[in-house]
Parts: C-alpha cells; structure tokens; sequence
C-alpha cells in the first residue's frame, strides 16, 4: 500500500487500516522480522494510537462487541420467556388452599398485656365475626367497598400486575407492601393465606386470585372479601361490623353507613370516630366523600342522592369489652399504636395491615409501664380532681377531662399513663390526644431555642436567665429593623410588668416578653427546635403567635419534650412497649434515647429557670410549697390556653417527668369548651388541679434525695447579674415569701400581680384549693376574661 493510501485509510477513520507488511520483505532498516515503519517510530505510534482511538479503545471496543443490541434484545426476551416460563410453573404447582376460615378463625388469639414486673395487665381479643349472605347486603352498599378499594373490580382478572409487581420489589428491596392490591387478593390474603410479607406470599397471592377470579363469580368474591375483613372494634366481617358500629343487622345499613365502614377498612381504629383524634375524624370524612364520589362516577349512585349526603352518619359508642375497663383500654390501644408503627416501619405494610397483624395475633405483649405508680397516678387524679367535681352542683364540671403521661428520662419508659376516667366513658385517650393548646408550657422551649442559637436581644444583647425585657402588656412586638409585625399579646389579666428578667418573665409567665424573644430568635428556629425536642410542627407555620403555644400537643408529647430536657438535650421519645413476641418471633423495639438535638448547656439553663417557676412563680404553692414535697428538687412550667380550654403542669425531678393537661370538652358533642367556674373556682389555671395532681403523684414515687447535675451558670439559683433600682412602691405589697433576689425591684409595684382576687376563690371548696398568693399563669390568646362566667348562666 503506497502512502497516498495509507492517508486515505487513516481519513476514513481508520475503517480500512493498512495492511502490515508480511514478514519476508525486506525492510528499510534491514531488520527481517520487524513491520516496516513509514516516518520516524514515534510518528508511528502516535498513528496506531489514532487508530485504536478511532476505533474506540480495545476495552471500549469489546464494551461495544459485547452490548450489541441484537444482544440486549436477545437477553431481554430469554429472561421474559424465563419469567413466564416459571410463572406457568407456579400457576400450574399452586392450587387453590381448602376452605381455610376455620383455621383462619381457630389461628385468631387472645392478646396477652403485662406490666413491666410480668404481672398480668389484660388479656384482650374476643374474635366477633359472623358470616352473612351477600343478598342480605343493600346493593348499594355493596357498592361502596368496590368504590373505595377497586373500581375495576367487576372488569379485571383479580389481580393488579402494576400493584403486585410493585409490592414483590418492595418486599425484595426490604421496604415491604404499598398498597394497591385488588378485592380479590385481599380476599384471598384474608381467607386463604396470612399477613406476612415475604415473596413467596405474594406470589402465592397472584397465582391464587387468578384461579380464584375464574373458578368464583365477582358475587361470591366480594361477598368472601366484606366478610372476612377487620372493621375494628374487634369485629370481623359486615354483619359484626355493622353491629358493632350501628347496631343493627347489615341488611338495614344505608349507603352513608355503608359507605363509613368501606372507608374503616383503610385504618380501623384511626378511623374509629369515638376514639379518633381531630385528624383521624377528618381523615375519614374524607375517605367517606371519596367513596361517595366515585359511586357517582361509576353510576352506582345517583348525583341527587349524593347531594343529599353532606354529614358523616356518626356511628354509635363502643360496647364495653372484658379486659378495657378503667385505664386498661388506654394503655392497649397505646401499646396496640406502637407495635403497629415498629411493624409499618420494619416490614413496609400499611396501617391496616399492621392492625390485622396485631389484634387477636395471640401477642404476648409486656408494657414498660410500673405498677405502682400507674395505681399512684390513678389515686392522685382521684383524690386532687375527680372527687372535686360535681355535676350535679356545676354543669361545667362535666366537661373536665384529665390526661396524664409519666417518663423515666434516662431511659425513656413510659412508667403511667392516666387517659380518662373510665375507657368505656371516655374512648379518646386525653394522654394521647393532640388537639388542645399547650399554652405556656411552650414557653421554655422558646427559651431553649434563644440559648441553642447564641441569639440576642434587639439591642444586641445575649439572651439568657436575666436578660431585661419590657414586660408590658400588649406591646408591640418589632422584628430587627424596629418594624412592628402586628403581633402585641396581652398579659393575664392584661397586667403591667415593665421591665424585667427572662427568670421573672417565667415565673410569672409574661406573654408579652416571649412573644419579642420569639421574634429576636427568629420563629424558624425557634419551631425547628420544636420539632427536634419532639413536638409536631410539620404543618405548623412559623409565625409570633406560636409564641403562647397555639399548635395542638398532647400530654405525650409534652412529656417527650420536658424529658428531652431533663436528659440534658438528648432526645428522649417516649416508649410504652418494652417488649413484644408472637410465636417464637419477637419485634426489636427501638430505643427511646436518641441522640443529642440540643446541647447540654442550653437544656440544663432551661432546666434552672423552670426551678424558679415552682420556688418563685405559678406553681409555688401546690408544688413547692405542698406539704407531701420531701425536698424534691423540680422543675416545670404551668400553662393556661385561651378561653380557658386547658391548662397544664409539666415538671420533672431529677429522676421522673410527668405531664398533666385539663381539657374542656363538652360531654355529648365533645367539642372543645372553656372551663370557666369549674370545680368552684373562676379559672382552671395550671397552678391549680394540674400542678396538685402532678405534687400528690410525683411527691409520692420519687427520690427526695435526688439532685439535678446541671452544666449552666445562669437561672433560678444565680442572682441576677442585672441590679434593679429601688422601688418606687412599698414593699409590703409583694408576696412576703417571695426572694427578692428574683425580683426586679425596680417594677412598680402596681404592676406586679398582688394576692389573687378573693372573687376567684372557691366559693365551696376551702380556700386550701387554691392559694391566695399564689401568681396564676394567664391565658395565651388576645383576649381578656369572659366578662359573663359560667356560674352565672346556670
């Protein structure tokens, strides 16, 4: 090949190389076996090095040869016809099981609930279950199951090849099932196989509702589908179900009805309208409209039938179970939640799933709840508020609902728990119920936020203990640019303050400096820090009002939050579960500790201020001053919400956190109402039933010896670092048992609260209920006292 060629080779890109020389001609160099070689040999091998490139590499190359696409097509159809090669086998090696609701009712246990000694709580799970002929069920009804889980019941071949497909990955992958499944394999899940979550299952599941798709008629499916499902309350079926939810038989349900117990199956006891929170009712009301919606759209129901259908038919109150009564109920329905969660989160399956893998699974459950302080909590709400109200005397004390969470901070147990007075008067456990205001026991988690991001006062000042604020009532908050952002709280009873320290400002729990302090941290931070001491902000906005603790929470959540305090900043959430086998497997319980979301410094400051709460401010009398204290030491925060619709004592020992809450909330319609006038008294504050409920139990079951092990230089045992001026009052007008070291006295003394008003006292109860100077925590809303009070509408 001459050289003219050779360049036409290598401008073709090396498609067509030049020929290498044999090895019988001579070369240039007069070597007889070498390649002859055109140009110098560094020329050369630059060229062959443009050929290799040309022709993409040797490892690209054989890439290349190797993932032809007639390669990656061939393989594609060698694993389909692979795949449905091993389908047909198992569709022909699977038969559909013998009739397997015997074994499926016989395998159906009581669950077994102990405390934490061993000793025996309950044993719960009565199965209730009754089969009725589909011919029996309205037509429509019978429409509403097909509404709210699978449409395309009547037109596919019993299975889901997206949804399936979808949960074998899942189950593969270790992130478990997602839902999706149609009628059918629900219905073969419930009747002829079981709950676990494993490949094998599912792929049984499949083969099994094909055949089953084509063997029975979509009657008799559904007919096996409505009855045989968990509808809660312990009832399996459409016939118990309807009994248990409207007492009466299925063949009497209207389509609303109907449609309400389609839309349970998705999370039976979330659902459950007597013992659901605000978000649960709502969440259900949805799925109710969802259902009801697409009957309109298949033409199951008409579009003027539906207009007609705007309320939710409430379903009647459950009927006592053996095993529930008293505070039994509320703690399974707890433990119940628990398990529940660690399965949805370790198995991947939803919360329906998860409730029929629990109830009446033959569980032996062993609760970290403590025997004796359980009784103790118990006795204590007894002894400090149930046995002061009368209904008969003041209508208003029918609306007092009690809740109470007890916590080991070190460990995070969940020692007692008081939800109601009795499971079967009062199914919403208030322990757990998230729908009432903190108020200001909010208030030291604003303080955490302002010592865990070093921020400062507008002035430039760092916050802490004894910064000064103006404590004056409905004073306009400013941002950074000394811009008024339309938030000025009032004070209780829209009282002066003038200037003074954060340690007074919580003591005396002034609305007004927090909500500035709010604003000098920055509302983002302070609810991100919220959130990360375990209260739930996900929807909330990040606005100043937050500041007097307007979100919804939960004694649980609040003990949460305090024992993540007490536990020096390492998170703590509370656990009720200590342990939890079935058969011979056992489920890992997490730990409750978790790991540090503020620093010890910041939690243990809060921690000295709140001593200040009982030794100096709203709770001094009921809990510092209470003649069963043995030199406990305590720290806690009262808190009272606007209109008076709760109000609250969180506080903790060095060794135990206890939450207590007070909820008005109407006894038929159990919508929130005020508790004004109850139990004798003008107000229910914080300092009052909470903090004497929280003094009779904690002074009962804890260390007196123990001490807080703080790392902080600031708070309630520090004098203030500031130096007031002299008053301009006489002194004999403050509380004579009041440090004055804890006091600016430069405040003017009409300013600060003088002995309660005698108005306030109990006109029937002795004055020992409430304590004449004692300083009340205020209502965290904008507005003043009823003018009109309960006792004189009655």
């Amino acid at each position: 090949m001459g050289r003219a060629e050779e360049r036409r080779a290598r401008q073709r890109g090396g498609r067509r190389a030049a020929p290498r020389r044999s090895s019988g001609t001579p070369s240039n160099t007069g070597a007889g076996e070498s390649t002859t070689v055109i140009g110098n040999p560094s020329a050369a091998g630059g060229r062959a090095a443009a050929r290799r490139a040309a022709k993409g590499g040797d490892g690209k190359g054989r890439i290349r040869r190797l993932f032809t696409w007639k390669k990656i097509v061939g393989t594609f159809l060698g694993f389909c016809l692979l795949g449905i090669g091993a389908f047909i086998a198992l569709y022909l090696a699977v038969d559909v099981p013998e009739d397997n609701a015997a074994a499926q009712a016989a395998q159906r246990q009581s669950n077994v609930y102990k405390y934490s000694d061993g000793s025996t709580l309950a044993r719960d799970g009565e199965v209730n279950r009754e089969i009725v002929d589909l011919s029996k069920v309205p037509k429509k009804v019978q429409k509403t199951f097909v509404a709210a889980e699978n449409k395309t019941f009547y037109d596919d071949h019993g299975i889901d090849l997206k949804g399936t497909a979808r949960g074998v990955l899942n189950t593969l992958m270790g992130k478990g099932a997602q839902g999706g499944s149609t009628i059918t394999q629900q219905y073969v899940k419930n009747y002829y196989l079981s709950q676990e979550q494993t490949v094998s299952r599912k792929l049984k599941e499949m083969v099994i509702s094909l055949k089953v798709d084509r063997q029975m008629s979509k009657d008799d499916i559904l007919a096996g589908y409505i009855n045989t499902s968990y509808y809660g309350r312990g009832a399996y079926g459409i016939q118990a179900a309807s009994q248990a939810y409207y007492r009466k038989d299925a063949e009497k349900l209207s389509v609303a009805q109907g449609a309400y117990l389609a839309a349970l199956l998705q999370a039976p006891s979330q659902y459950d309208w007597h013992a659901a929170s605000e978000t649960g009712r709502r969440l259900v009301t949805n799925r109710w409209n969802y259902v009801l919606d697409n009957m309109v759209e298949e033409g199951w129901l008409e579009q003027s039938e539906r207009q007609k259908l705007t309320k939710l038919p409430e379903p009647q109150e459950p009927r006592p179970t053996a095993g529930r009564e008293g505070q039994k109920g509320y703690l399974i329905e707890l433990a119940n939640r628990q398990l529940e969660d660690q399965l949805m989160e370790q198995q991947g399956i939803t919360r329906s799933q998860a409730e029929a893998a629990v109830v009446d699974q033959g569980w032996t459950i062993t609760l970290n709840v403590d025997k004796k302080k359980q009784a103790a909590l118990e006795k204590a709400v007894k002894a400090e508020l149930t046995s002061k109200l009368d209904k008969k005397k003041r209508k208003v004390d029918a609306n007092v609902q009690a809740g109470a969470v007890s916590v080991d901070p070190e460990t995070g147990k969940i020692l007692a728990l008081y939800g109601g007075v009795d499971y079967f008067k009062h199914y919403t456990s208030n322990a757990t119920r998230p729908d009432y205001q903190p108020a200001s026991t909010f208030k030291p988690v604003i303080l955490a936020a302002a010592l865990e991001e070093s921020a400062e006062t507008q002035s430039g000042k760092p916050i802490g203990a004894n910064t000064v604020y103006d404590g004056t009532s409905k004073r306009q908050v400013v941002d950074a640019n000394g811009d008024k952002v339309g938030f000025a709280p009032e004070n209780e009873d829209d009282q002066n303050y003038g200037d003074v320290t954060v340690q007074t400002a919580m003591n005396k729990s002034i609305n007004s400096v927090f909500a500035q302090m709010g604003v000098d941290v920055g509302m983002k931070s302070v609810m991100d820090v919220a959130g990360k001491l375990g209260m739930n902000t996900e929807n909330e906005q990040a606005v100043p009002a937050q500041t007097l603790g307007t979100m919804g929470a939960s004694p649980l959540q609040m003990a949460g939050v305090y024992a993540t305090l007490d536990n020096h900043g390492k998170k703590v959430t509370p656990g009720i579960l200590k342990k939890a086998e079935h058969n011979s497997r056992r489920v890992e319980i997490p730990d409750p500790i978790g790991e540090q979301v503020i620093s010890a410094e910041a939690a243990d400051t809060v921690t000295s201020v709140l001593t200040g709460v009982v030794d100096d401010g709203t709770a001094r009398q009921s809990v510092a001053n209470n003649p069963k204290r043995s030199g406990q030491k305590v720290a806690g925060k009262t808190g009272t919400s606007d209109d008076n619709k709760s109000a609250w004592f969180t506080g903790y020992t060095p060794d135990l956190v206890t939450s207590v809450g007070l909820f008005g909330e109407d006894a038929k319609t159990h919508a929130q109402t005020k508790m004004y006038g109850a139990g004798g008294f003008d107000r229910v504050n914080g300092g009052g039933f909470p903090a004497q409920i929280w003094a009779s139990y904690m002074f009962g079951v804890t260390d007196p010896d123990a001490r807080f092990d703080l790392d902080t230089d600031q708070g309630a045992a520090v004098r203030p670092t500031w130096t007031p001026t002299p008053s301009e009052e006489p002194t004999t007008e403050e509380p004579t048992d009041e440090p004055t070291t804890k006091e600016p006295t430069e405040e003017p003394t009409t300013k600060e609260p003088t002995e309660e008003p005698t108005t306030q006292e109990p006109t029937e109860e002795p004055t020992t209920e409430e304590p004449t100077d004692e300083p009340t925590d205020e209502p965290t809303g904008d507005i003043t006292l009823d003018p009109v009070r309960p006792g004189n509408e009655q």
